[in-house]
């Protein structure tokens, strides 16, 4: 299994793992638009997907914001502002390849890529995925609190997490 960087031509088959987790998992919850535009964000800082050739089982993005109630909570808690962060989002795995590592090192990669850039890394995660928020807080994901994110449609409660500082 290898982690690299997200390639254009990689989009079709994450679409079609994103498919499955959305049947699987309900994840996510909203969409606004198609799976394809949910996964490739412009302005998005950097993805990587885990690929066992020739499938791709595992999926991370990484964001320069996120909803205005995380911003709003991270800015109350921590003093950090939008251009001191980088949003670990998309992180999603294969149910064959759950268990193994994937999302832990999937959440490495956009760790390691928020420190490079100067940011800390944050998300924000439903507060209903248990085995999420467990992954988060083994790896010292710290919970700031927790806010309502609204959406065309619906309303999500969330957890919003500060990612491990930069090793020196």
């Amino acid at each position: 299994m290898e982690i690299r960087p997200r390639r254009d031509d990689d989009l079709d088959r994450c679409v079609a793992l994103a498919t499955i987790v959305k049947q699987q998992d309900d994840y996510p919850v909203y969409i606004a638009r198609d799976l394809r535009s949910f996964l490739a964000v412009p302005g998005a800082l950097g993805a990587w997907v885990a690929e066992t050739d020739p499938d791709i089982v595992g999926h991370v993005a990484l964001h320069p914001s996120s909803g205005k109630a995380v911003m709003e909570l991270l800015s109350e808690t921590t003093g950090l502002g939008p251009d001191d962060v980088a949003v670990v989002s998309r992180l999603m795995v294969s149910s064959a390849a759950r268990g193994t590592g994937v999302a832990r090192q999937l959440l490495a990669a956009a760790t390691g890529h928020a420190h490079s850039l100067g940011r800390q890394p944050i998300l924000d995660v439903d507060v209903r995925t248990e085995s999420a928020i467990i992954l988060y807080e083994r790896n010292g994901w710290q919970r700031l609190g927790s806010v309502t994110s609204r959406f065309p449609g619906g309303a999500l409660d969330e957890y919003v997490y500060l990612g491990p500082a930069a090793e020196s």
